[in-house]
């Protein structure tokens, strides 16, 4: 018997998922750094920014992937008063939010402003957010991965970061961890990577261990749960 340890980092890669959208859309850690670093008292006004900001009111938000994960960040992207589309090779029915509207691949990445991968790696997704797709994104979209590297070719990417094809990125999955020094993403403009820390909160590695023990209680028990063969 196979069993496995669900949903335990849900609300954890939820929660980086939008603090890698909302460094992208205020620059947080890069306004410190001018404030830091003097610009700020040498400035004539009350207030000052060297990088512009974006408010995620209005927006829309590309779901890629609409299982446990994806339907948390639809909901934390419902309170910041979001538009939401999704795409799951799951779907055969509109799922039960109200505010989420289905649609095609191609159809969301043209209309997305911002795009973020919640989809597991198979044969089927590996390579899905290439050259051709990230041509369908607008120019000014952000692309989030949370999920897993191999999803996105990463040479494809950090091309289109370099070349405008659109705005930014925001990964905290690679496709070789920890990556080589030559890869193209470390040095592409506008793309920020943390280093796969998004299940990664005290709570989360709590929540895993305690599915742990409670699998490892319920087969020795004779009901084993969470059963994947």
């Amino acid at each position: 018997i196979v069993t496995n340890i669900p949903t335990y980092g849900t609300y954890s890669v939820a929660q980086l998922t939008f603090a890698l959208i909302l460094e992208l859309c205020h620059h947080v850690q890069r306004q410190s750094d001018l404030v830091v670093n003097g610009k700020w008292s040498r400035s004539m006004d009350f207030t000052f920014s060297d990088y512009p900001l974006i408010e995620l009111a209005s927006k829309t938000l590309g779901i890629i992937g609409f299982g446990n994960i994806g339907k948390k960040v639809s909901e934390i992207a419902s309170a910041f008063g979001m538009k939401i589309l999704a795409y799951d090779k799951a779907f055969q029915v509109q799922p039960d939010p109200d505010n989420v509207n289905v649609v095609s691949l191609p159809v969301l990445l043209s209309d997305s402003d911002i795009v973020t991968l919640h989809c597991p790696l198979t044969e089927e997704t590996a390579g899905l957010i290439n050259i051709d797709s990230l041509k369908m994104m607008k120019q000014t979209a952000f692309l989030i991965n949370t999920s897993r590297g191999q999803i996105i070719i990463e040479k494809d990417l950090a091309e289109a970061l370099d070349e405008g094809i659109i705005a930014g990125a925001g990964l905290d999955v690679l496709s070789v961890e920890p990556p080589p020094f030559d890869n193209p993403l470390l040095k592409a403009k506008n793309c920020l990577i943390t280093p796969h820390i998004a299940w990664a909160t005290h709570e989360s590695r709590s929540r895993l261990m305690n599915i742990a023990v409670d699998n490892i209680k319920a087969f020795l028990a004779g009901s084993p749960v969470n059963i994947v063969n």
